[in-house]
């Protein structure tokens, strides 16, 4: 008998035939390892930035109901405080995911008549929590302050700037310096997404606004705890208004289960811990990485953690990544729609766990590959 769902054949076959096709590969992550089918592999996807040694998990009873019913456990309030306290702000609220952070947040503040101003190269999260608010969304060219500024212009209730700090797929900063005047001089409302920058950079880690000198100027902070911190969950930081708002208005934090206390716990006891240790040996993998990179010849416009090398082609890049995992080297290509069309790229996360003779194994493979794929 025919199924109704015969015609998903012909999108999986579009996909396939655009080198779009995903499948999942399972795996086991010990480190800078990750072991898939048999084989080690130096693992270049990871986003536990920080490498924070991993401490024993003491599981508790699952709280099994929204925060606001029966799972609202006094672990939260210990972390959250100290949370706000690490962004300078009055409060902040944990979320299962920092997706659902997004999505529950700026669909709750922003409304219909609103005016949301958003970086093109914004995280799929932002974009369809844009989307939900009802507001209307000027999409303003990335790191393009003319643009942003002339797409201020329009008159709306109010005013909304969303940026990443680092932006995810690309590892640029944002230019929150001039952001943060423009958004001031427009009397609109600043926020910034810190997932990829949060514990990274900035004094103790307290993230992009930090580190360029305009903290006190960002209105709301959406970030990561499962990024810098290793651990799982989102959070968010603001004045204390927004976040008893977010409480009783925001539907990914009201209608799901709570992130188990244990989760809670152990980003705790890893926001407690020695993260300094950690960064400078983070900064010294970033710059050996990007030193040998460009010596070996690729072009690369990151300073950060997050290093694209920009393959182009969907088909070359997945034959780079494949050329790569038969070498030992495991980093995953990205393609559309993540990045744009013919903008396909090989996105290595450097990592504290990664020692310098295993970047530079690394790059040995990476040097073939570049003579084999782009000279």
């Amino acid at each position: 008998m025919k199924s109704n769902l015969s015609f998903i054949d012909s999108e999986l076959e579009q996909l396939k035939k655009n080198h779009l096709l995903r499948k999942l590969r399972y795996g086991t992550i010990r480190g800078a390892t990750i072991t898939i089918q048999g084989k080690n592999l130096l693992n270049l996807c990871s986003n536990d930035y920080l490498g924070i040694p991993t401490t024993r998990l003491k599981i508790m009873q699952m709280q099994s109901s929204s925060r606001l019913i029966s799972g609202n456990h006094e672990i939260y309030k210990k972390l959250e405080n100290k949370l706000a306290r690490h962004k300078s702000q009055e409060s902040s609220l944990i979320y299962p995911t920092g997706y659902m952070a997004n999505l529950g947040v700026i669909s709750t503040i922003a409304k219909k008549g609103d005016l949301i101003l958003s970086d093109e190269l914004n995280h799929a999260s932002i974009i369809e929590s844009c989307r939900l608010s009802g507001a209307t969304i000027s999409i303003y060219k990335h790191n393009n302050m003319e643009d942003l500024q002339q797409k201020l212009k329009r008159t709306s209730k109010n005013k909304f700037v969303i940026t990443e700090g680092i932006f995810s797929m690309d590892g640029d900063f944002s230019k929150l310096k001039e952001i943060s005047e423009i958004t001031q001089k427009s009397n609109s409302i600043f926020i910034l997404d810190d997932a990829h920058g949060d514990f990274i950079v900035g004094k103790d880690g307290r993230g992009t606004a930090d580190y360029f000198g305009v903290q006190k100027k960002i209105d709301l902070y959406i970030s990561s705890l499962s990024k810098g911190l290793g651990s799982f969950g989102g959070y968010v930081a603001s004045y204390k208004k927004v976040i008893d708002l977010n409480i009783n208005r925001s539907k990914s934090f009201i209608y799901t289960s709570a992130l188990p206390s244990f989760l809670v716990e152990y980003s705790l006891k890893r926001f407690e811990s020695n993260r300094e240790v950690q960064r400078r040996k983070l900064q010294k993998n970033v710059e050996l990485f990007l030193k040998r990179l460009g010596q070996i010849g690729y072009t690369i416009k990151s300073q950060t953690h997050v290093i694209p090398i920009i393959i182009g082609k969907e088909k070359t890049a997945m034959e780079f990544g494949n050329y790569l995992f038969k070498n030992g080297v495991y980093a995953q290509p990205i393609r559309y729609p993540t990045v744009p069309k013919n903008k396909s790229r090989l996105r290595i996360s450097v990592t504290a766990w990664l020692t310098h003779q295993d970047i530079e194994n690394a790059l040995v493979v990476f040097e073939k590959a570049f003579q084999k794929f782009l000279k």
